[in-house]
């Protein structure tokens, strides 16, 4: 299997960093679906709503995911990194998807009590989601 990286290897182009950036994907939408759903919404009768509410989370992570290299090797070397790197990513993914909630590209708004909640049930799906995926794809 060929492993290149990209941006001073923040990004490792191989299938496990595929795997890894699709079960992220995965985590958030549940996160979001659950969410949508405990307050009376369906999912799957508003998707443009459940979108609406993921896209900021999604470019949080996206963008602190990379600049913090957490699709690199390292930031999977063992279950500690990778709760230590998972957990501090999405806590300032959460900050950077409120700040696009507070515009109005994007539905909703920056709530104190919203972020709590996204940094305690997103962060519990994400790093469970990559805590499994440290122990399976360990090289």
């Amino acid at each position: 299997m060929s492993v290149s990286t990209v941006e001073s290897g923040r990004v490792e182009l191989s299938s496990r960093t595929a795997v890894l950036a699709l079960g992220d994907v995965l985590a958030l939408l549940i996160f979001v679906v659950a969410g949508e759903y405990s307050h009376g919404i369906d999912p799957l009768a508003n998707p443009g709503r459940v979108g609406g509410t993921l896209a900021p989370f999604l470019i949080g992570w996206g963008l602190v995911a990379v600049a913090g290299g957490l699709y690199a090797a390292p930031s999977r070397s063992s279950l500690g990194r990778t709760l230590a790197t998972t957990f501090g990513g999405w806590v300032l993914a959460v900050v950077v998807a409120q700040l696009l909630r507070a515009t109005a590209v994007f539905h909703g708004d920056a709530a104190l009590t919203f972020a709590l909640v996204s940094t305690f049930v997103g962060g519990v799906l994400l790093v469970g989601w990559r805590l499994i995926a440290t122990l399976v794809l360990a090289e």
